[in-house]
């Protein structure tokens, strides 16, 4: 008996002991915890806190901030970018506070830190995930040589209104785009690992519906419905949890009454309970006490109670928090088991960077401006250039021809560089004037106008003069940097100053005008499209635009871009997207009459009564998807593997893509799905899919796309998830305007 007892003695302990070596100690939950129990209510408290100067400030460390840290009343920092201040902060964080919890240092690092790449609706441009990643991995590895290992990017903002300045920052107006986008940046600036030196975490922003904002006017209220917010603006960040980002940025607007700092069913319903987000959310610049403004918090206490049981982890620039999270308590308004939640989701972040094991930054100061870097940016800023005229195949030019460059934006390195460039430096940009006088070009250059706004006339004559003298003219014109991103909505997007009157002036000398927009949003340009023989929208292309735009221009690639946003012919037109709905009387193209053909006393319903504009018809200046080659493409056999598609069936879509031109040029094929009826009206058309396709002359190539059901799928104002049975028709072409058709059905 006693060797039985002895033995189970022995199993019994043998089992504890397995179960033990089979549960991890030390877990990432394990040090969240053992953290959580050694902090005081201030160091909580001092971790909700973000704290800085605006970007232009350069001042010194005090004395009271460096106290902050000390006592751990500080959880990260933005804005600070001199190493010396990083290093101090960060070491006195890890060495004199209470618990050596290191700091976070954040910056707005969008589309380059030095080397700048094109703004991020030029990215969108390429249709090219794989450009987004390298930008946005070369923006890692140069920040982080400054102890930056936060950006406030990606955005990923859907954007249906050209007026609003943010466009610039923004994937464009499609969902589908967005979503490949918002993976691949998300992916770049974390790297493969969170705790190499170079990775820098990623902020999804602006969370949500900030490109939806009223009249495209910054800071403003948007109305959104169910089924617009799981189908159109929310599938961007979807993707970017998937992808993994660490971190989220409420947006300054409301969504349907509700300010999103202190929306709850947003931050908390959406992000962490149905996409399982497990980062932490920061407000963007004071706005959570601008729901004061907003109408939705009675005072700045009142603005704290909402966003700390709203979810909002950490409060940028402003201080409710820090002021009134106690008096909040100690009155039972909040508990300090929320506190302890949201202080373990920033806890979770910085362990798993390995700031608490390599809290100091790794200097890699020699890979700013690196050889590859501005190689990846010129290729960039070929690959986003959009070619949207070239009338009798003026472009490329001819190495002989004589050229005038005319217009502000030729020579002027920060304005190429475009919005939210903090950090990129005039003297590394090389402009198109310097370019051409690099490659030894034959040309003249009078600028015509000193800046894009510019509305003097007293230069024209000497670019008259120059362009006479020329065999063609080369304008490069559009706005200033200053005329994009935040707080920049334009009601009129011409161009400005008096570069309209200029290119009218200078068409007058009978020489072709080829026409280079640089801008941080789509330009109208009916009042001059008859005027120019080719345009070409470089967007703001960065610090290697200057060789990108002579490479093209002479043919030594090809400008492969594809529009990203539908491109309006007037403002008045906006907000303007392709996938919108039919309405109940959409356009017959062939009953339109436009406003200067209506007979005198026309009877008051003859004119057909659909959705249109008397003046400028229904049809934007270039659809969504536009952009032309050097070359044509001819597409043909289009194919379905079958004309069903249920939960077992997919169904394989082919075309046949021919290049019938004499050059080697890249085409994106594009796929398109129209839900001809649903539970709810749904849109005209719908991305699905898109492919790269490169051919030589006369090469043809099969493309092949594969749609699911969950392809089709949707949700209605009820956010139920579901596709009801009935017919789909496919369209797979060159832009979302054309292309060949079928229909299947899903029985």
């Amino acid at each position: 008996m006693k060797k039985i007892y002895t033995l189970i003695f022995v199993l019994f302990f043998t089992i504890i002991a397995c179960k033990t070596e089979e549960k991890p100690t030390n877990t990432l939950e394990d040090k969240v915890s053992e953290l959580l129990s050694k902090m005081s209510l201030d160091e909580k408290l001092g971790q909700l806190n973000l704290r800085g100067t605006s970007s232009r400030v350069k001042g010194q460390l005090s004395d009271s901030l460096k106290q902050a840290v000390r006592d751990g009343k500080i959880g990260a920092f933005l804005n600070v970018t001199n190493t010396e201040f990083v290093d101090e902060l960060q070491r006195i964080a890890v060495e004199e506070s209470p618990n050596n919890i290191p700091l976070i240092f954040a910056r707005d690092v969008i589309h380059g830190y030095k080397t700048i790449f094109p703004i991020p609706l030029g990215i969108a441009a390429t249709w090219d995930a794989e450009v987004a990643k390298n930008s946005s991995r070369v923006a890692a590895v140069e920040a982080s040589s400054f102890g930056i290992r936060w950006t406030f990017a990606p955005m990923l903002d859907i954007a249906r209104d050209s007026r609003w300045g943010r466009i610039a920052e923004s994937p464009g107006e499609d969902p589908f785009l967005a979503t490949k986008l918002s993976e691949a940046y998300v992916t770049g600036f974390q790297g493969d690992s969170l705790n190499d030196p170079t990775s820098m975490i990623a902020c999804a922003k602006h969370f949500v519906g900030y490109g939806a904002a009223i009249g495209g006017r910054d800071y403003n209220t948007t109305v959104i419905s169910e089924a617009q917010l799981h189908n159109s603006y929310l599938p961007p960040f979807k993707s970017a949890v998937d992808a993994g980002t660490q971190t989220f940025m409420t947006a300054f607007n409301e969504v349907n009454g509700i300010p999103a700092s202190g929306d709850t069913k947003m931050l908390t319903t959406i992000l962490r309970e149905k996409y399982k987000f497990n980062g932490f959310v920061v407000s963007d610049w004071d706005s959570v006490k601008e729901m004061i403004a907003h109408g939705f918090a009675t005072d700045e206490k009142h603005a704290a109670e909402i966003a700390l049981k709203a979810g909002l982890n950490m409060e940028m620039n402003s201080a409710t928090f820090e002021m009134y999270a106690k008096e909040l308590l100690k009155e039972g308004n909040i508990t300090e088991a929320q506190i302890d939640a949201l202080v373990a989701e920033i806890l979770r972040v910085k362990l798993r960077m390995g700031l608490f094991e390599n809290p100091y930054r790794v200097d890699k100061s020699e890979n700013l401006y690196a050889a590859s870097h501005l190689q990846m940016a010129k290729e960039a800023a070929i690959k986003s250039s959009v070619l949207l005229k070239n009338k009798q195949n003026i472009l490329p030019l001819g190495s002989a021809s004589k050229v005038a460059i005319i217009g502000p934006m030729a020579t002027k390195p920060r304005e190429q560089l475009g919005t939210w460039s903090f950090d990129g430096d005039g003297n590394y940009t090389q402009t198109p004037v310097m370019t051409f006088q690099d490659k030894k070009v034959d040309f003249q250059f009078v600028e015509g106008l000193s800046y894009s706004r510019d509305k003097s006339t007293q230069d024209f004559s000497k670019a008259i003069a120059a362009a006479k003298k020329s065999d063609v003219i080369l304008f490069i014109g559009g706005e200033e940097a200053i005329l994009s991103g935040e707080a920049h909505s334009r009601s009129n997007i011409n161009l400005p100053g008096a570069q309209e009157q200029l290119i009218k002036e200078l068409a007058k000398t009978g020489k072709p005008i080829v026409l280079v927009i640089m801008a941080g949003r789509p330009i109208t340009v009916s009042n001059i499209i008859n005027d120019v023989d080719a345009i070409l929208m470089t967007w703001h292309p960065g610090t290697m635009g200057g060789p990108a735009i002579y490479d093209m221009l002479y043919g030594n690639a090809e400008p492969s871009g594809r529009l990203p946003v539908t491109w309006p012919k007037v403002a008045g037109q906006l907000p303007l997207y392709y996938n919108h709905k039919s309405t109940g009387r959409p356009v017959i193209p062939e009953e339109f009459v436009q406003m200067d053909s209506i007979p005198i006393g026309a009877w008051q319903s003859s004119l057909g009564n659909t959705t249109h504009y008397l003046d400028v018809g229904y049809l934007p200046q270039y659809p969504f998807g536009y952009g032309l080659s050097y070359t044509t493409f001819a597409y043909s056999d289009l194919t379905l593997s079958s004309s069903k598609i249920s939960e077992q069936n997919d169904i394989t879509i082919k075309v046949t893509v021919k290049n019938t031109g004499t050059r080697t040029g890249n085409d994106i094929v594009q796929l398109y799905v129209q839900d001809v009826v649903g539970r709810i009206t749904r849109p005209v058309k719908e991305l699905k899919g898109f492919q790269h396709v490169t051919l030589a002359p006369n090469e043809a190539k099969e493309v092949a796309f594969t749609l699911s059901l969950d392809d089709l799928k949707y949700y209605d104002n009820e956010a139920v998830f579901g596709v009801e049975k009935g017919e789909f028709n496919i369209f797979v072409g060159q832009h979302s305007a054309t292309g060949m058709n079928a229909t299947i059905k899903y029985e």
